[in-house]
């Protein structure tokens, strides 16, 4: 009887501690910040799942419309079949959640017990905290009441003027910011705006307001109708695309539309704002926030905000901001982000998102070309980064630019640097419509005509003096250079024969060449004016590769081409110019 009774005995000891060690596995899922905040009573955190979505198939998918309704559907998917574990317990728990199929995430708020349960589901990954995140402060130089009557030295530094002069200045590109909100009735923005029809205004899918708790300043929360609580977004969105016809020109793409979306209060956001709004641009909503259409989504969205780890910013909660871009340049859209203004040191740059591989990072430069003394530096090695940052580099010192109240202020950070490469991409859209939703063409063509600057400074293994660098990357922008190689990019639809056409000089003053690569039969070619009349219509063989034309009895102006055969059908512009 002794004996039975020391092995009962010893059985439930050990089968105690067995039970005690399972019930705190769930721990490990956890941040311990969490774990910390908890203590005090009720918290918000984030449930990351394990299944995240395999987006792969996108690259095989030919327009940004394709892109954008299979990374949607297929995100939406994954949450669905994958969540319903934590929806059944969040539901028994009664506790109110938010869903984020984006990075398939949710934002719950709950005590020690509601965590323990939901960290013990296998579907969860990870339990983390709702981190607060701000805008890298810009330095704030002057105000005035419109008096400038020019166009901003940013945009003539890297040819936007120029661009312009060849007649793309951002039609039919839409840009997104997300930042402090945005004032849509500024005089310099209000007409770009894509709610405004010139009557009357619809802020269904172009408006979207994440901040639903806090204070809100001077926007409240939830606000219907675009607000700035600060100045920071409003600026910056007149660097993209500002200009009131008055003669303040500030913005690189003029005639390009916008739609925005408030994530920070008052200057401070968290993960959730960030998360939502990301999730809004890739597949806006109505103001109910309900209804998603991903083919409303914008070509290019522009980040001018970062967090560090003071603001609540570590490695458990990277991941899910780099998971929801990674997904929005899936579905086509170039995801711009500023550096940060923790320079001169290398590796300064260790905020999300510019920190990121897919993000499109963004150093700053002053009116002579040198580097802005504030521009975070690379490498990155606060987290895994395969790639230079910044990627190319852009005027972010003493930029003038719109605020709130129909008034102007001029500002210096990588804040107002990264809304010059968001209006480049909307211009070579405009020179090149078939580049819309192809992320990895749009940024080679930046950072391959970008101006070569070199440094003194030499940052890791690199040096200062190789190109690209960890102290402008590629370079400082140039809108024309860029602009004119998009006019001769030929990007490959995954249905079609693999043939190309480059052209030089392309604008031309007398002869121009045409040069080809890979077609397989006989084509025609028709050289058309801009009114559609053919000017030259040609029977060219597949087998003399390039074509020289002497177009000296043209007049200046463009031209249009168009190259077809049984299998292909490529058509493209050229420029005459008067030099």
């Amino acid at each position: 009887m002794k004996n039975n009774f020391l092995f009962i005995l010893i059985f439930t000891i050990a089968g105690q501690i067995a039970f005690g060690q399972s019930k705190e596995e769930w721990k490990s899922k956890v941040d311990p910040v969490v774990l910390n905040k908890i203590q005090a009573g009720p918290t918000e955190f984030m449930i990351v799942m394990k299944e995240q979505a395999d987006l792969s198939q996108s690259n095989m998918l030919d327009t940004k419309e394709e892109k954008g309704n299979y990374v949607y559907k297929t995100l939406v998917e994954t949450a669905r079949h994958s969540q319903a574990s934590v929806i059944s317990l969040l539901d028994e728990l009664k506790l109110d959640y938010k869903q984020y199929w984006i990075a398939n995430a949710y934002l719950v708020k709950g005590d020690l017990n509601a965590i323990s349960q939901l960290a013990n589901l296998p579907a969860v990954a990870q339990i983390i905290e709702n981190a607060s995140y701000a805008a890298p402060k810009p330095v704030v130089e002057s105000f005035d009441e419109g008096n400038n009557r020019a166009v901003e030295w940013g945009l003539t530094q890297i040819n936007a003027d120029k661009a312009w002069a060849l007649g793309y200045k951002g039609q039919g590109a839409v840009v997104g910011g997300e930042d402090t909100g945005y004032d849509w009735t500024h005089p310099a923005i209000k007409k770009k705006y894509r709610g405004w029809n010139g009557t009357t205004v619809d802020h269904n899918y172009n408006w979207h307001d994440a901040i639903t708790s806090g204070n809100g300043g001077i926007c409240g929360l939830n606000s219907k109708v675009p607000c700035d609580d600060q100045q920071h977004g409003t600026h910056t969105m007149g660097t993209m695309v500002g200009d009131d016809g008055a003669g303040n020109q500030i913005g690189v793409a003029p005639m390009a539309k916008w739609i925005g979306a408030r994530n920070m209060d008052q200057g401070a956001g968290t993960l959730a704002s960030y998360v939502d709004c990301f999730q809004w641009f890739l597949a806006p909503t109505d103001l109910n926030n309900a209804n998603p259409n991903p083919s409303k989504s914008p070509h290019v969205i522009n980040n001018s905000w970062g967090c560090d780890i003071s603001e609540g910013c570590n490695s458990s909660n990277f991941s899910t901001i780099q998971t929801a871009i990674n997904n929005l340049v899936a579905a086509g859209i170039v995801v711009v982000g500023s550096a940060g203004n923790s320079g001169p040191n290398c590796s300064t740059i260790t905020d999300p998102p510019a920190m990121f591989d897919k993000t499109f990072s963004i150093g700053s430069t002053t009116s002579s070309d040198a580097i802005s003394s504030f521009s975070s530096r690379g490498p990155v090695t606060v987290y895994t980064s395969n790639e230079i940052k910044p990627n190319v580099s852009a005027p972010g010192s003493s930029i003038r630019s719109s605020v709130p109240g129909a008034k102007f202020a001029t500002m210096s950070g990588t804040s107002m640097a990264g809304p010059h490469v968001v209006g480049l991409v909307a211009l070579l859209i405009s020179a090149n419509p078939s580049l819309a939703g192809h992320v990895d063409v749009i940024e080679k063509i930046i950072e391959q005509t970008a101006v070569k600057l070199t440094s003194t400074q030499n940052c890791g293994s690199v040096s200062g003096s190789s190109i690209p660098n960890y102290t402008f990357g590629n370079g400082r922008i140039d809108a024309l250079a860029a602009v004119k190689i998009a006019l001769t990019t030929s990007v490959k639809k995954n249905n079609e024969v693999e043939a190309t056409v480059n052209t030089y000089p392309n604008p031309f003053t007398k002869n121009i060449t045409f040069e080809l690569s890979n077609w397989k039969t006989s084509l025609r070619f028709e050289l058309c004016a801009i009114t559609g009349q053919i000017l030259i219509s040609e029977l060219w063989s597949f087998s003399q590769q390039t074509h020289e034309l002497d177009l000296s009895n043209l007049a200046p102006g463009i031209y249009f081409y168009k190259l077809a055969n049984d299998t292909y059908n490529y058509k493209g512009k050229i420029m005459k110019g008067n030099f």
